[in-house]
C-alpha cells in the first residue's frame, strides 16, 4: 500500500506538476479564515466498456477523466468545490470558493501536509488492469460467450454480453497532515439471454467481477459459468407459473439476495441518516432491534471484492464494523463529518461516486454471519412459502423503513420440498420488522458475484452483499395468482 501512495503522488505531481509543497498551500488557503478541517480529492480514471448484442459488437467506448474536489468543514457546515482542469491557479479558486461557503470560525490548526502516512491495506495487487488487455480478446470473450449461449439451446433468441473495466489513481491530503494515495481496479462482465417459446418471452441475467484482473474471467472459465446461468435462469422463466399472493414463510437463497438486507436496512444504518434522526435505527444503540439469529457486518477489507477498499474517499483505511450482533444494534456506518458530529470514531466508509461529488456515509461489503443450520433444513421446515433465490429491482423508504422487492428467480416450498418455478413475485415489508421475523440463519454464508451498484443522493458506488439462507416468517408477498 506503500507504495501505491508513492506511485499515486509521483503520477500527479508527473501528470500536472502538483508537488507537495503545493498541496500545503492548498490546504492553508482553504483553512486560512474560519475552517475545523480541509481536505483536497485528486482523481485519475481511465473507463472502458464494450458490448455486444444479436452476435455483433455494437458499442465500445474508453474514456479518461481527471479532476480535483476541494471540502472545507467549519462545524456541521461543508463547503466543496472541484475543477477538471488541474491548474494550480484552477485548484486556489476551488479551496478559496470551498473556503467561503464552509466559513464559521477562524481555525486554529497549523497545516502540515506530508508529516505521516496512514497504513491502509493492500488488498486488489492486480498487477495489469483490464484497460491495459488487448480490444481484440475482449470481443473474442464476448462472441464466445454469444456462442455458448446460442449452442445451449435452440430457444435462445438472443445475448447480450458486456464488459466494463476501470482504473482509477487516487491521492487524498489532508489539513491533519497526511498524504494517502491508492491505485484501484474494478471489472464487471455481465450476460442477458432472451429466451421464446410459442409466444412467451423471458429473461434470465448473470454476471460477476471485483477489483480483480481480465484473467479472473478466463482462467478457471468463469465466463462458461456465468452464460450457463444466464440461460438456465431466461429457460427456467419460460415453465414459471404465476407467483402466489398474501402473507406466507419466506426462504431467501445464499449470495444475491443480500441486496434486500443492504437496501431495507443497510441505509438505515449509515450515519448521516441517523444524525438527522430520519432512520427507523436513530437513537437505538445497545437496544434489540432485529432477532438473536441475526449478526450484520460492513467489511471493505476483503481481497478483490467490488466494494472493498484500501482505504476509503476520504482516506481512512477501511475495516470490518459490526452493525448488528445476536440481535443488537451496535453502532452505524461514519464517514468523518458524521462521526465527528455524533462523537463516534470513522469507519472508513466515506465513499463519492468522483472528486466533482461530496463523500458521505456508504456501505462498502454489506452481509449477515452464517448461523449453525442446513439450509435443506430451512426448506424442511417450510409448509408452505417462497423461496426466492435471485432479486431484480426494489424500493425502500428510509425514514420508515418499508421496501418492496420484485424477485427475479423464485421457487414454490409444499410440504418442505422446494417445487415448481413461479414468476412476478414481489416482497413486501419494513426492514427492521423483517429482522426481528428472521426464525433460522443457515450454515452457507454466500457472497454475491460482484455487480452490486448502490445508489443514493444521485451518487453511485460498487458494493457487495452476501447472505447465508435464511427464513423469514409471515412475509407479505405480492403476485398475481391467489
Amino acid at each position: 500500500m506503500a507504495q501505491d501512495v508513492i506511485r499515486a503522488e509521483s503520477f500527479f505531481d508527473r501528470q500536472f506538476g502538483v508537488t507537495a509543497r503545493d498541496l500545503e498551500k492548498l490546504l492553508a488557503q482553504a483553512m486560512e479564515r474560519k475552517a475545523d478541517y480541509a481536505d483536497l480529492y485528486f482523481e485519475y480514471r481511465v473507463n472502458e466498456a464494450v458490448s455486444l448484442e444479436e452476435g455483433l459488437v455494437k458499442q465500445g467506448s474508453r474514456s479518461t477523466a481527471n479532476g480535483v474536489g476541494v471540502r472545507v468543514l467549519a462545524e456541521a457546515k461543508t463547503g466543496y468545490a472541484y475543477t477538471d482542469d488541474i491548474t494550480i491557479e484552477n485548484l486556489a479558486l476551488a479551496a478559496r470558493t470551498a473556503q467561503y461557503i464552509a466559513h464559521s470560525r477562524e481555525s486554529q490548526i497549523p497545516v502540515q501536509v506530508g508529516r505521516d502516512r496512514i497504513e491502509a491495506h493492500d488488498l486488489y495487487p492486480v498487477k495489469v488492469s483490464a484497460t491495459d488487455v488487448p480490444l481484440d480478446r475482449k470481443t473474442a470473450l464476448l462472441y464466445e460467450m454469444d456462442r455458448l449461449a446460442r449452442a445451449m439451446d435452440p430457444r435462445v433468441k438472443n445475448v447480450f454480453v458486456s464488459l466494463a473495466s476501470e482504473q482509477k489513481i487516487v491521492l487524498v491530503a489532508s489539513s491533519m497532515g497526511w498524504v494517502v494515495g491508492d491505485i484501484q481496479p474494478l471489472t464487471r462482465l455481465n450476460v442477458t439471454c432472451i429466451a421464446e417459446q410459442q409466444g412467451n418471452r423471458q429473461v434470465g441475467s448473470y454476471g460477476g467481477g471485483g477489483r480483480v484482473d481480465f484473467e479472473f474471467f478466463t482462467a478457471k472459465k468463469d465466463y462458461e459459468r456465468y452464460t450457463r446461468e444466464a440461460v438456465r435462469q431466461a429457460l427456467l422463466n419460460l415453465e414459471a407459473e404465476d407467483a402466489p399472493a398474501g402473507t406466507m414463510d419466506v426462504v431467501l437463497g445464499p449470495g444475491w439476495p443480500g441486496i434486500l438486507l443492504h437496501e431495507a436496512i443497510g441505509h438505515g444504518l449509515e450515519g448521516d441518516f441517523n444524525r438527522k434522526k430520519v432512520s427507523a435505527f436513530s437513537g437505538r444503540i445497545g437496544q434489540k432491534v432485529a432477532s438473536e439469529l441475526c449478526t450484520v457486518v460492513d467489511d471493505g477489507t476483503i481481497p478483490s471484492r467490488r466494494g472493498s477498499l484500501n482505504l476509503d474517499d476520504e482516506g481512512t483505511p477501511t475495516q470490518r464494523t459490526v452493525l448488528i450482533e445476536k440481535g443488537v444494534l451496535r453502532g452505524y456506518l461514519q464517514d468523518r463529518l458524521n462521526a465527528a458530529l455524533m462523537k463516534m470514531a470513522p469507519t472508513g466508509n466515506g465513499r463519492r461516486e468522483s472528486y466533482a461529488h461530496i463523500p458521505m456515509p456508504r456501505m462498502t461489503n454489506t452481509f449477515m454471519l452464517a448461523g449453525d443450520t442446513p439450509p435443506e433444513d430451512i426448506i424442511r421446515s417450510v409448509k408452505r412459502g417462497l423461496y426466492a433465490v435471485a432479486f431484480g429491482g426494489g424500493q425502500v423508504d428510509i425514514t420508515s423503513g418499508k421496501f418492496v422487492f420484485s424477485a427475479s428467480e423464485t421457487y414454490l416450498i409444499e410440504d418442505g420440498k422446494v417445487t415448481r418455478p413461479v414468476k412476478g413475485a414481489t416482497l413486501i415489508g419494513n426492514g427492521p420488522d423483517v429482522l426481528t421475523r428472521v426464525s433460522m440463519v443457515g450454515s452457507d454464508l454466500k457472497l454475491d458475484e460482484g455487480i452490486g451498484t448502490c445508489g443514493k443522493d444521485g451518487q453511485s458506488v460498487p458494493v457487495g452483499v452476501g447472505l447465508p439462507t435464511i427464513k423469514i416468517d409471515g412475509l407479505t408477498v405480492g403476485g398475481t395468482s391467489a
